[in-house]
């Protein structure tokens, strides 16, 4: 009775190249394959940001965050729902259960928000419903410090000469900054002398809505001439704030500087970064989904090497965080573990064969399989990770069992007289559907482990 093994043993120059073929398809897909430290999850998550200017944390859970939990409560599928409050800010965190779509789950949450609008306070900002990506945290961090410039200075010199030069290097999606001090203008209050004018905050407020802005004016146009008007009605700079109107009568006249002082400062004085405890401003590289991170890591450095020379004289940087030293260390371990697995299996097959040429067949075949192993999990959109790296491992012991069963099989035959070629076909046509069956038993102690809840990629792998 022939098995489905005769053809390539009556054409081994057919199973060669096949073989080859197999390591080919393997090394172009390793090439393409991303490299991480764990398998790419992408929990269903979405979140719900609310800012009330000026609210306490006390008013923004009971006004926003409340009556906004009990109307997202009511959305299908809703695993985990966690809310943050505090000061001016609500944040509200819907994860769904494994298996529901983000863009049906979003717009569920979408329509739960909008039916609320009317309940919440008059002042408060409409909501942000935004899908959560697990991918979205930087991958690595570039520190700009100086000793010259203020942090003010940095973070103009980070965002202007720096930002736009990191977000073209391949697979990197977004660059944040942290720690930033933007320049801005900042009014300070003097109660008593608002108080002796009768002026209050909401004075202030009104004021600076009605005159600080900036409005299109149309144009004017004449028999030969049109001209574009623009109004000069933002304020730029501390004296023009100082001589803001707040309120008119008759001849007595009440400006800010009368009430308080402008002077420039920053947007956020209570938010600092540190970096061997001197003042800096941080740049975060958020990669891609499906980018690889060592090789987006790598095109930062080339990049900021190419930059620095750019910098004005005195400002350092330095990368006090980079996920890509932890993977590429996690990587090279399980790969010298699969490494020293390789060469224990071929010595214990050596030991127990005693021939050189025997123990070839098993190790030839390990590599084929693992190597082409590598254009499978390419085409199904696995990555290289711990994860897949140890299965690789576990699947050593696999291949080497069929391998020298065959061989063992193989032997007996010729030992007892018969010619390599019909022993080949004899030991096959004996033991092929009880080696598929091994490996089919082997396979379904693992095959559980598909069905974790989870990322189908993580749980696969």
């Amino acid at each position: 009775m022939a098995s489905f093994s005769d053809p390539f043993i009556r054409r081994p120059v057919a199973t060669i190249m096949l073989n080859l073929s197999l390591v080919i398809f393997g090394l172009l897909g390793l090439q393409r394959l991303p490299v991480r430290e764990l398998p790419d999850v992408d929990a269903p998550v979405v979140n719900v940001l609310t800012v009330y200017p000026g609210a306490s944390a006390s008013v923004v859970e009971s006004e926003v965050t409340e009556v906004l939990e009990d109307a997202i409560s009511g959305v299908d599928q809703i695993k985990i729902l966690s809310s943050t409050s505090r000061e001016q800010v609500s944040s509200i965190g819907i994860e769904f259960n494994t298996g529901q779509d983000i863009e049906i789950a979003a717009q569920d949450v979408r329509d739960a928000v909008s039916r609320t609008l009317e309940s919440l306070p008059d002042d408060v900002e409409d909501p942000t419903v935004s899908k959560q990506d697990a991918n979205a945290q930087p991958v690595m961090w570039v520190s700009f410090y100086s000793d010259r410039f203020t942090t003010t200075e940095l973070t103009r010199i980070a965002d202007e000469q720096v930002r736009e030069r990191l977000q073209t290097v391949p697979g990197v999606s977004n660059v944040i900054i942290g720690g930033e001090k933007r320049r801005a203008i900042r009014l300070r209050l003097d109660s008593r002398r608002m108080a002796a004018r009768e002026v209050t905050v909401q004075d202030i407020d009104r004021a600076l809505g009605e005159q600080n802005v900036e409005l299109p004016s149309g144009r004017m146009e004449s028999r030969d001439l049109e001209l574009t008007l623009q109004s000069q009605g933002e304020l730029k700079s501390p004296e023009e704030f100082e001589r803001l109107v707040l309120r008119q009568e008759g001849d007595s006249v009440v400006y800010f500087g009368d009430v308080g002082e402008a002077e420039w400062g920053v947007e956020d004085e209570r938010a600092i970064a540190r970096f061997n405890s001197r003042p800096s401003v941080g740049l975060g590289v958020v990669r891609q989904s499906k980018a690889n991170t060592l090789e987006v890591a790598s095109g930062v450095k080339a990049m900021m090497d190419e930059l620095a020379p750019t910098l004005p004289e005195g400002i350092q940087y330095d990368f006090p965080y980079d996920e890509s030293v932890f993977v590429e260390r996690a990587v090279i371990e399980v790969w010298q573990t699969l490494a020293i697995a390789f060469v224990l299996v071929v010595l214990t097959i050596f030991v127990f064969l005693r021939s050189p040429r025997a123990t070839l067949v098993p190790v030839m075949a390990i590599p084929v399989s693992i190597v082409a192993t590598f254009g499978c999990m390419y085409g199904l959109g696995f990555s290289v990770n711990i994860f897949t790296l140890l299965a690789l491992v576990l699947a050593i012991g696999l291949v080497v069992d069929d391998a020298i069963v065959v061989l063992e099989n193989i032997y007996r035959h010729l030992e007892e007289g018969k010619k390599p070629m019909d022993a080949a076909f004899m030991a096959m046509n004996e033991i092929s559907f009880a080696v598929i069956a091994t490996t089919l038993s082997l396979v379904a102690v693992f095959l559980p482990l598909a069905f974790i809840g989870g990322d189908h990629r993580s749980a696969s792998a």
